[in-house]
């Protein structure tokens, strides 16, 4: 049988319910001097890429968000995008910048273990450690090609990421006011030609934040929803009246959906002298200290499996892309637990379940579907758009910025490249 510890001692040893330290705010723009852009990209067309996350794919109509309507029907709006597995808000925004899934970029959730180097991956803790990431992200790529940078917030944007972080960049946090961070967007956009950026990301955290503690069907969510897009409404106003060729790409990480709360899943026993544990309510791992003990725990807990799905990574759906001849950084469990949707998994005894969460697979959970929309001077008037994976972003901007795309992605040009109007620039 499989040991079980006492809850306490059991909570110590997950990855992911440990990490509770905040990291210090820094409200301070880090600027990286001696850079300038080429005289070939300094008449290149401008890419904002804006996440609000936790914005389902129906949010926008459901809640009545004008502008963003308004602006998506003079260019394009998806019927949803289906975000990569896990719908987790690390691995998908990696996705999104890098045109990789999880398992190749190698942020395979918010929480892991990295087997080859024997450390705990925490998005609380690890997120400006460069280690971490793998692909070449947008901001990177434009760098490279000698097109300037900035980030008001991403995943891996704080990070040396090929020893290469934007030109302009913000250590996270929730302390600068929005109408702060428009007017930061349009000084960026007022430097001189030689300084001024192309590639821009930025970022809403408000949505997931009230979605998760309220639900998806609040009024407190929707009104996290009107935030942004009014916030959108202000800085697209501010950004027509500099005159200049800016394509705007919103985007989301992931949906949400109400949970059941009131009965979460025990997490089944399991012998912690012979697995480390990465935990959260929608996704857990174990990871064997010893290879010979995982076909025994794998079928004792294919036995007592209630209400979640026990799989080894070569059982995995093969549209999660999870496997582990996808591992490429060797970071998948290897165990995994997936609750069927609504269970959500808890190990607290008496802890409060938040009603909203995410994580499911996207293809069997329609609420985990993510929203895009762009609009601007080189999109298309085209309305809809049929469903497509996220990794298909990355291509689509990279051909907006006129970048050339030299390592190998798992998103495909040809998927939204109709989008974009062929003219000279």
């Amino acid at each position: 049988m499989l040991n079980r510890l006492p809850l306490m001692l059991l909570s110590c040893l997950m990855i992911g319910t440990q990490v509770n330290a905040q990291r210090p705010k820094d409200t301070t723009q880090h600027v990286i001097i001696n850079r300038t852009n080429s005289p070939d990209q300094m008449n290149k067309p401008y890419v904002i890429m804006i996440s609000a996350d936790g914005f389902r794919y129906d949010f926008a109509q459901k809640y009545h968000a004008e502008n963003l309507l308004r602006l998506s029907g003079k260019g394009v709006r998806a019927d949803y995008m289906i975000p990569s597995f896990p719908s987790l808000t690390f691995p998908n925004h990696y996705s999104l910048v890098t045109g990789l899934y999880p398992a190749h970029h190698g942020i395979v959730s918010n929480y892991f273990y990295a087997p080859s180097v024997g450390k705990k991956y925490a998005y609380t803790v690890n997120a400006a450690d460069s280690g971490w990431y793998g692909g070449i992200p947008l901001w990177v790529l434009a760098e490279q090609q000698q097109m300037l940078s900035a980030s008001f917030y991403w995943v891996g944007s704080e990070a040396a990421i090929q020893g290469v972080r934007p030109t302009y960049y913000y250590s996270y946090n929730e302390d600068i006011a929005i109408d702060k961070r428009i007017e930061t967007l349009r000084n960026w956009l007022q430097l001189p030609q030689e300084r001024r950026p192309h590639m821009i990301t930025f970022y809403f955290p408000e949505v997931d934040h009230e979605a998760h503690t309220y639900g998806p069907e609040s009024p407190q969510t929707a009104a996290a929803v009107q935030f942004v897009d009014k916030s959108v409404g202000k800085m697209t106003a501010m950004v027509d009246s500099l005159h200049l060729p800016v394509d705007f790409v919103f985007v989301s990480d992931h949906g949400m959906a109400a949970v059941d709360t009131a009965s979460p899943i025990p997490l089944p026993a399991i012998d912690t002298s012979k697995f480390i544990i990465s935990y959260e309510d929608v996704l857990v791992q174990l990871y064997a200290k010893d290879p010979t003990y995982v076909r025994d725990t794998y079928e004792q807990l294919k036995a007592g499996v209630s209400h979640y799905k026990v799989y080894l990574p070569d059982e995995t759906p093969a549209d999660w892309h999870y496997t582990r001849s996808d591992d490429k950084f060797h970071r998948i469990g290897d165990i995994i637990l997936a609750p069927e949707y609504p269970k959500v998994f808890s190990v607290r005894s008496g802890s409060r379940i938040k009603p909203g969460k995410h994580g499911y697979d996207p293809r069997q959970v329609p609420v985990m579907r993510s929203t895009f929309m762009a609009w601007g001077p080189h999109i298309k008037k085209m309305k809809r758009l049929k469903p497509f994976e996220n990794i298909n972003v990355y291509p689509l901007v990279a051909q907006l910025l006129q970048l050339i795309i030299q390592d190998p992605i798992d998103g495909k040009p040809e998927v939204l490249k109709k989008i974009i109007h062929k003219t000279k620039h």
